[in-house]
C-alpha cells in the first residue's frame, strides 16, 4: 500500500527494483493496478535465494517476465538469468557493472604506521580483506601457505574482516608460519593496505548458492594497482581480467593458488604490469558516472 500510495501521489512512471524478493512481487502486484512499468536489477545470491523453493521460484519468474527490463550486474547473472528464464528474456536482459570512485585519498602516516607496527621492511606482503566466510576462499589461500612459503619464507599473508568463520580460520591457520589476522579495519586503514601489499588475494568460490556476484575491492586493489589472484567462480570474471589485470584460478585447487602466488612473488614485472593494466582498466571502464549513464539509457530507451 505504501509504494501503490507513492506511485500516484507523486505520479511514478517506472519503479527501479533493487531485490527481487520481496519488493519485486510488491512491485508487481502493484503494477497491475497502475500500469506503471518496472526494471529489476539482479546481483547474483539474490537469483539463487530465490530459486529455493517452487513458490519462490514461481514468483521470481513472474517478476521478471513482467519486468521491462532486467539489469545484471554482471554476466554470470545475466546467463543464469537466461537459464532461469529459459531463454525467454529476450532483449530486455542487460549487464551493468558495479562502479567505483576513482580518487582515494592515502594517508602517508597511516601507511609508516602499518609498517612500523607489523615490522614490514623488507617483507612481501600477500593481502586479503572481507568478510570471513568459506566464500571467500581464505582458508583455502591458509591451506596454500605451506607450499608458498618453502618458496618465498620472507612472504607475509595478513587477512583484514570479521564474521562468522573467524574462529574456524584461526584453527586452520594454526602451525602455519607468517599468517596474521588483523581484525575489522577502517576504510583508511584499508586503502593504506591495499598500497602496502605486493598481491591482493580472494579465491571466491560458490558454497551451495552463496557466490560471488561481483567484488567490488577487485576493483579497489586494481585501483591501488595491485596484482589480483581471485577464484574464477560467480561474476568475478567482470572485476577481474584474467592475464590482464590479476590471475584466476580454481578455487578449490590449493596448488593452483599456490602457484599463482609463487610466480607473482618472483616476478616483480609482472607484478607491476598487471597493477598497472588493472588501475587502467578500472578507471575507463568503472567510473560511476559511466554505469548510471548506462542504467539511464536503458531505462529510458
Amino acid at each position: 500500500w505504501c509504494l501503490y500510495k507513492i506511485i500516484k501521489n507523486e505520479k511514478i512512471d517506472h519503479v527501479i527494483v533493487g531485490h527481487i524478493l520481496p519488493l519485486g512481487v510488491a512491485t508487481l502486484i502493484v503494477s497491475k493496478f497502475t500500469k506503471t512499468s518496472y526494471s529489476v536489477v539482479l546481483h547474483g545470491m539474490d537469483l539463487n535465494y530465490a530459486q529455493k523453493t517452487s513458490r519462490k521460484r514461481n514468483l521470481a519468474r513472474k517478476t521478471l517476465v513482467k519486468a521491462k527490463n532486467i539489469i545484471c550486474t554482471n554476466s554470470f547473472v545475466k546467463k543464469a538469468t537466461e537459464d532461469f528464464l529459459n531463454n525467454q528474456a529476450g532483449s530486455k536482459l542487460f549487464i551493468v557493472n558495479p562502479g567505483i570512485e576513482g580518487n582515494v585519498i592515502i594517508k602517508k602516516e597511516i601507511i609508516e604506521d602499518i609498517k612500523n607496527k607489523h615490522n614490514l621492511s623488507g617483507k612481501m606482503v600477500l593481502f586479503s580483506i572481507g568478510r570471513l566466510v568459506k566464500r571467500k576462499g581464505f582458508d583455502n589461500v591458509i591451506r596454500a601457505m605451506p607450499e608458498i612459503l618453502q618458496s618465498n619464507p620472507n612472504l607475509y599473508y595478513f587477512i583484514a574482516g570479521d564474521g562468522p568463520d573467524k574462529v574456524y580460520l584461526k584453527e586452520l591457520a594454526k602451525g602455519t608460519k607468517n599468517i596474521i589476522f588483523l581484525g575489522p579495519i577502517s576504510d583508511e586503514e584499508k586503502w593504506a593496505w591495499l598500497s602496502i601489499c605486493d598481491i591482493f588475494i580472494m579465491p571466491s568460490r560458490d558454497v551451495d548458492g552463496d557466490v560471488e556476484g561481483f567484488g567490488i575491492v577487485y576493483l579497489e586493489a586494481s585501483l591501488a594497482g595491485k596484482p589480483i589472484v581471485a577464484g574464477d567462480s560467480g561474476g568475478v570474471r567482470d572485476a577481474v581480467l584474467g592475464a590482464h589485470s590479476g590471475i584466476l584460478v580454481d578455487p578449490e585447487n590449493i596448488d593452483r593458488i599456490a602457484g599463482a602466488v609463487i610466480g607473482l612473488s618472483q616476478d616483480a614485472q609482472l607484478r607491476l604490469k598487471l597493477g598497472d593494466q588493472g588501475r587502467e582498466r578500472v578507471k575507463k571502464e568503472f567510473n560511476w558516472e559511466n554505469q548510471i549513464n548506462k542504467i539511464f539509457n536503458i531505462i529510458h530507451s
